[in-house]
């Protein structure tokens, strides 16, 4: 059986076949020059950089720890992000759903394009939004609601749209449940109400999604200059809580709070929860949202599935007066998940979506 053809394959594909050609003829280093040139510009605009060394940092949270609490609140204010162990998810459920997924991904480019283009749900790749934003990425972006799963999951998956329907409502419910969990053991450490966060997500009207990402390998690009290319650029989740979990290939990257990056090491196991805005402003910018970024693996593809959890469209998001200390002011003007989705929709992924929630003159305290 021949192997899948490329996810993105290109009419130019005859220039990597002639720059490896030319590799191995060193008397053609003239040749070698222009083709190099003709990789790159296949890859523009999708933006390259170095790989950086693995963090051995993370926070790992064990869920039947005492101490979670504290331990969640702790990772939330230093890094806002952290792993999670103990999550309590079948790893059957995840190794099916990734298994159909990837069944899914490894289609001919025009099988997998009749489920697309995204309205925003559906299959897309290599643009992220409307707004210009590329990166190596295929996906399927699916809203959490069973009958527009149902909907999608015929245009997707023609052969056995049940399956996938039913692997992705169940693994929804599962990893809806943990992020709960981990919510309210937050809430918890932060000593205000348990349901004042995970009552969000719970709320049948909440306004939650499921991404399916696929970066497929570049090695080209990596015989050329040694950089990866950015699958998806640097930016931070806009809902209350994100919940990835991945494949064992690397390229999940952080910003730590001095400006640095670092490469975050896979683990198939566990789930990385990640601070979204809505959740900095609840918390008065206590916690902040992490900003974050994939590059794609020359050897490897990478594949992820994301929980976004966000609140209703009307719910008004502002810091929790629970959480204010006396005479603490707050940061953030009040404003409905509609109105801020909206807004981080319009902006390009890097842009600091908060800027215009802000309140930029605050009252001087008296003393």
């Amino acid at each position: 059986m021949p192997p899948p053809p490329h996810p993105f394959h290109h009419s130019n594909s005859n220039h990597f076949f002639f720059f490896f050609f030319c590799c191995l003829n060193p008397s053609s280093s003239s040749i070698m020059v222009v083709q190099s040139q003709l990789v790159f510009d296949h890859f523009a605009p999708i933006k390259s950089c170095k790989r950086t060394a693995l963090f051995t940092g993370i926070p790992v949270i064990d869920l039947k720890d005492p101490e979670a609490k504290t331990h969640i609140v702790k990772a939330c204010e230093d890094f806002g992000f952290f792993k999670v162990a103990n999550h309590g998810v079948s790893d059957d459920l995840i190794g099916a759903l990734e298994a159909q997924a990837l069944k899914f991904f490894h289609l001919p480019q025009s099988e997998k394009e009749k489920a697309g283009p995204p309205d925003p749900f559906g299959y897309g790749s290599k643009r992220i939004g409307p707004n210009g934003d590329v990166g190596w990425i295929e996906y399927v972006l699916l809203n959490t609601n069973p009958q527009l799963i149902s909907e999608k999951s015929f245009s997707i998956f023609r052969e056995n749209p049940e399956i996938f329907r039913c692997l992705v409502e169940e693994y929804i419910l599962a990893v809806k449940e943990m992020a709960c969990e981990v919510l309210e053991v937050m809430a918890e450490g932060l000593r205000i109400e348990k349901s004042a966060l995970s009552r969000l997500l719970k709320d049948e009207r909440s306004d939650c999604c499921f991404r399916l990402n696929h970066y497929p390998p570049c090695p080209e690009l990596e015989a050329l200059s040694g950089r990866n290319l950015i699958g998806f650029g640097e930016h931070t989740d806009p809902q209350i809580i994100s919940v990835l979990r991945s494949n064992n290939t690397t390229g999940l990257h952080i910003c730590l709070r001095d400006g640095n990056w670092v490469s975050v090491p896979p683990d198939h196991t566990s789930f990385f929860i990640n601070v979204g805005d809505s959740l900095q402003v609840m918390t008065n910018g206590r916690f902040k949202s992490v900003k974050h970024k994939v590059l794609a693996d020359p050897i490897k593809s990478r594949f992820s599935m994301i929980y976004f959890g966000g609140p209703p469209l009307n719910e008004k998001i502002a810091p929790l007066p629970s959480l204010l200390e006396d005479g603490e002011q707050s940061l953030y003007r009040e404003f409905t998940w509609w109105d801020y989705k909206n807004s981080a929709y319009k902006s390009r992924l890097a842009d600091c979506r908060l800027g215009p929630f802000e309140i930029k003159n605050l009252t001087p305290l008296l003393t």
